[in-house]
């Protein structure tokens, strides 16, 4: 079977830190780098912010790969601090709808500031809520974990909930990316794809033992 056009996005917040530079090149044919923000608020850990996503978007722009970098914020009331990740450095900025009662504001805002919008939504939050949103997103994000920390096990439902939203984005001739993120592996990668995803966010089956570069080989592998 040919490979399933399907967008890769390690998540670096898997990466060795002490080596940021040298996981972030091993993972240079990845069409999306990844940067998970928590506020231990919204989700019961604390990653990073600003200074690490400056330094991804230095050594994206040293390697010349083009890669997006794709914000995902599980953060408070995000659209405090839109302005600021764009400014250091994001491409693509994703809140969730559960994080403000002003979702759609949040997209609007990230799109003046030239920027990809998506919204995120987690497991037991109603596809519903994404009806409105369709026709102004760039990208959806269905969580198939909780959100807050990494190796956490896929939650089956996600196929379901990825169909759902397929069909919808193709009812309504959007060309946005559906994104799925938690507990994505080469066991279930091409199973995702088929259901309709568009782009997979992976952390722990990337940056493994064998280093993020056999990591990424091995999930691009199960796509084909």
């Amino acid at each position: 079977m040919p490979p399933l056009p399907v967008l890769l996005a390690p998540s670096i917040l898997a990466s060795d830190f002490t080596r940021l530079g040298q996981e972030i090149e091993s993972i240079q044919d990845a069409e999306y780098l990844h940067v998970d923000v928590m506020d231990g608020l919204f989700v019961p850990n604390i990653s990073f912010g600003f200074p690490i996503l400056e330094a991804a978007r230095r050594t994206r722009d040293t390697l010349g790969t083009g890669q997006i970098l794709d914000v995902h914020l599980m953060i408070e009331r995000p659209e405090r601090y839109l302005k600021d990740f764009a400014s250091a450095g994001a491409d693509s900025i994703t809140v969730h709808v559960e994080a403000t009662p002003h979702v759609h504001r949040c997209v609007q805002t990230i799109r003046e500031l030239g920027r990809r919008a998506g919204v995120v939504l987690n497991p037991g939050t109603s596809l519903e809520t994404l009806r409105p949103l369709i026709g102004s997103v760039d990208l959806i994000l269905i969580m198939s974990v909780n959100p807050g920390f990494g190796g956490q096990s896929f939650l089956p439902q996600t196929y379901e909930r990825v169909q759902t939203v397929r069909r919808w984005l193709d009812e309504a001739g959007s060309d946005a990316v559906l994104e799925v993120d938690g507990g994505v592996t080469a066991d279930n990668a091409r199973q995702l794809a088929e259901a309709g995803a568009t782009a997979l966010v992976a952390g722990s089956s990337v940056f493994g033992a064998d280093g993020g570069r056999a990591g990424l080989a091995r999930l691009r592998a199960s796509l084909s």
